[in-house]
């Protein structure tokens, strides 16, 4: 009796440690997204009132977690039963990224000059509306970098068992989620902690002129993340059209895959934001 329990003891050991060999491995070859990923979603939770930048940031990485809840099965289900749906799926999302990507580099040349409503109207009630759409868009896009993410780590396990996979899967996602969202909420936080090294300095010293540092630094790295995650959507979207449709993942052979993927990924958000653009037009001409 006492031999079977520590047998099954001995088995469990062993998949922890295929467990964490395979996680590692799958966290190394995600590393591009996840630098992606933390980049797009530190853009996206910034921007807000220092009271709101954590409740608001908590908010998102609930969401991601929810997400990888949703993903992770439905993943191993299509891989088992349906494998070329998750190419579709993939490509879906690409657009949307990519939508995404065009749409701000659209905004910011033709819209940026546009009074903000929030300032115009000054009303609470709006400020918490456009509080959820953005926490909402946000989960959005962490919905299909999570998909993306969850493929990667899903193909570095496709010769190991199911149980391994769907082990490797969970520790994976949960790395990826806190490992993001910890270090987003570290940046949206930098300012606090400057304040802090300031006040106990007395404004005098090295821990002051760190502080300072730290204060004037965070407009900074928020301007630079709504660059570098604008970037980052659009070559995530390039990368799985030129690795998932294979007319583009041979033209434009001769050219860097960094340069090749970010024409892509501008392409195919134009693509779609004059589909869409189309459709509006098209059903609020049926609504008159």
């Amino acid at each position: 009796m006492a031999s079977g329990f520590f047998a099954i003891l001995d088995d469990i050991a062993a998949l922890m440690d295929d467990v964490a060999i395979t996680a590692k491995l799958a966290t190394k070859k995600t590393a591009g997204i996840l630098g992606d990923d933390l980049a797009v979603n530190a853009e996206k939770s910034t921007g807000f009132v220092s009271s709101r930048e954590i409740p608001v940031l908590w908010a998102i990485t609930k969401g991601s977690f929810i997400n990888k809840l949703i993903i992770v099965p439905i993943i191993l289900l299509l891989n088992l039963f349906l494998p070329k749906a998750i190419i579709v799926i993939l490509i879906i999302g690409g657009f949307y990224l990519a939508y995404e990507g065009v749409e701000k580099i659209a905004e910011y040349f033709f819209h940026k000059n546009e009074p903000n409503k929030q300032e115009v109207t000054g009303v609470i009630k709006q400020e918490a509306e456009l509080e959820k759409a953005k926490i909402k868009s946000a989960i959005t896009t962490d919905f299909i970098l999570s998909i993306e993410i969850v493929i990667i780590a899903l193909s570095t396990v496709l010769d190991k068992t199911l149980s391994l996979q769907i082990l490797t899967l969970t520790v994976v996602s949960i790395i990826a989620t806190i490992g993001v969202y910890g270090i987003v909420a570290l940046v949206v936080r930098m300012d606090d902690l400057g304040f802090q090294l300031i006040e106990k300095s007395n404004k005098k010293g090295f821990l002051n002129t760190i502080g300072l540092l730290l204060v004037k630094a965070l407009p900074m790295f928020i301007k630079a993340f709504s660059v570098i995650g604008t970037i980052a959507l659009l070559l995530v979207a390039g990368g799985i059209f030129s690795h998932n449709i294979e007319y583009f993942h041979h033209i434009l052979s001769q050219w860097p895959s960094i340069l090749k993927e970010f024409i892509l990924g501008i392409l195919g958000g134009i693509f779609a934001l004059v589909l869409i653009v189309l459709v509006k037009k098209v059903l609020t001409y049926f609504k008159k």
